[in-house]
């Protein structure tokens, strides 16, 4: 029986790459793409910005100065998540 083990696991996630189109990100072993078509709040953003992405204690993605949150399962599952704007 082993005790004390710690439940939370530390996500070490990065910008891989920033194109005309989107930004990649590094999380979990997995690279993911977000299009900046579906999050424009992207677009305009700096580089600075894009690249201070943290994560929650879910593995969720958070950029604080942009005010801007994606659930990794949105990532994995779009047709689960329908983009609206209003």
């Amino acid at each position: 029986m082993q005790t004390g083990t710690s439940t939370l696991v530390a996500t070490k996630t990065e910008v891989t790459n920033i194109s005309p189109f989107g930004i990649w990100i590094l999380t979990n072993d997995k690279e993911y793409f977000i299009s900046y078509k579906d999050y424009p709040v992207f677009e305009k953003a700096s580089i600075k910005q894009i690249a201070a992405v943290t994560t929650d204690f879910s593995g969720n993605l958070h950029w604080e100065d942009l005010d801007a949150d994606i659930e990794l399962d949105s990532l994995e599952n779009p047709e689960d998540y329908p983009l609206v704007y209003r």
